[in-house]
């Protein structure tokens, strides 16, 4: 039933799409997200860049995560014209999701589309390498959704995370280009953070923050009170920070856990002394700090078997992967940490780890537009 709804849903798009081309083509570049309705920070930064870069270039912004509800949703459906208007008109369209209007119609020939994904990398498998998996869409159901098709471009921070990402995305090399998203040159950035969080904080100024980031996934708030019991005996000199996914979470809030104050993520980055993720690409972020980095995976082989993985952290990062809360602790308070093999880590997954992400990419998008 689904593909079928699919296939009359790609027809109908088709059919409104055929007149929008009609249009003339704008010195525009549209953004598409299903992540958010805000502005990501990616996006923030490069819009910026490219104002630097491009002064005289419209940049829009089509921004709207699925809604709940059948009124919202139809409402959404109504937006989707003005996302096939806006991709009809533009030169240029960047997306940092899959976009059901960028893979299921065909384009003028003068718009490139360029793929940001919303990941500074991949642990775990995704996209269409999950294609089939427990965790991942069926695949008759991706096949009529055209599931990331019709990209010129997709940026990759790395050669090694580039072989990921032309299987998760199904295209070829020759479709890759090497470059950090703009988040990385807010990673760097000193702001002064630290200085607000203790401020606010004042009774955490002689712990050391031990940031945990796990992935999406069902299990997680299970594994979060693993950690919780750990750090609640015989941890008193760390302080404990759960930050869930903010697309969901099953961790209710624990004040013995948390802070004052609004921190983003990459905020708490900044902030913490050691960090302790899962499958989330948020290890790749800790990495460019140089930041301690563990990751508690209990439910290893499980994951493994039922989505998959494209590191093996069993043996890329043996001396800082742990399946029990116990050793995890029992290693940090040991104060022990190789920084060479980190930085492996980093410059193999993370090769531009400079604060120069956000103008290389406007350059490029600007060498892009005067082809045309």
């Amino acid at each position: 039933m689904k593909v079928l709804l699919f296939s009359i849903l790609k027809l109908g798009l088709k059919v409104l799409y055929a007149p929008l081309k009609l249009f003339k083509t704008k010195n525009r570049i549209v953004y598409l997200s299903r992540q958010s309705n805000d502005k990501s920070l990616d996006i923030l930064l490069l819009e910026k860049a490219v104002r630097d870069e491009l002064p005289d270039i419209e940049q829009v912004f089509r921004l709207r995560m699925i809604p709940d509800g059948m009124g919202a949703k139809i409402k959404y459906c109504v937006d989707v014209i003005g996302d096939m208007y806006y991709l009809a008109t533009s030169r240029v369209a960047i997306l940092d999701t899959y976009s059901i209007t960028v893979s299921c119609l065909k384009h003028k020939n003068d718009l490139k589309v360029i793929q940001m994904w919303h990941a500074l990398g991949a642990v775990k498998k995704f996209g269409l390498q999950s294609v089939g998996t427990k965790e991942g869409r069926d695949e008759k159901v991706s096949n009529a959704m055209c599931m990331h098709k019709n990209y010129d471009y997709v940026l990759a921070p790395s050669k090694a995370t580039a072989r990921f990402y032309m299987e998760a995305f199904g295209c070829g090399a020759d479709k890759m280009k090497i470059c950090s998203l703009p988040r990385v040159d807010e990673l760097l950035k000193n702001d002064g953070v630290s200085v607000r969080f203790y401020r606010e904080n004042p009774d955490l100024t002689h712990k050391k923050i031990v940031l945990y980031l796990p992935t999406f996934r069902d299990r997680e708030a299970y594994v979060a009170q693993e950690l919780k019991v750990e750090f609640s005996q015989g941890m008193e000199d760390y302080h404990l920070i759960i930050s869930t996914h903010p697309l969901f979470s099953k961790v209710k809030r624990d004040d013995r856990f948390f802070y004052n104050g609004s921190y983003s993520t990459i905020d708490l980055m900044k902030i913490a002394d050691i960090i302790i993720t899962d499958y989330s690409a948020c290890a790749f972020e800790a990495a460019v700090l140089m930041k301690p980095l563990y990751f508690f995976v209990p439910d290893y082989n499980q994951y493994v078997e039922e989505r998959g993985a494209n590191i093996d952290l069993k043996s890329e990062m043996a001396q800082f992967t742990f399946e029990n809360a116990s050793e995890l602790c029992t290693a940090i308070k040991s104060g022990i940490y190789d920084q060479n093999k980190l930085y492996a880590f980093k410059t193999k997954y993370v090769e531009n780890a400079g604060n120069n992400n956000s103008q290389i990419l406007a350059k490029f998008i600007s060498m892009l537009i005067s082809q045309k």
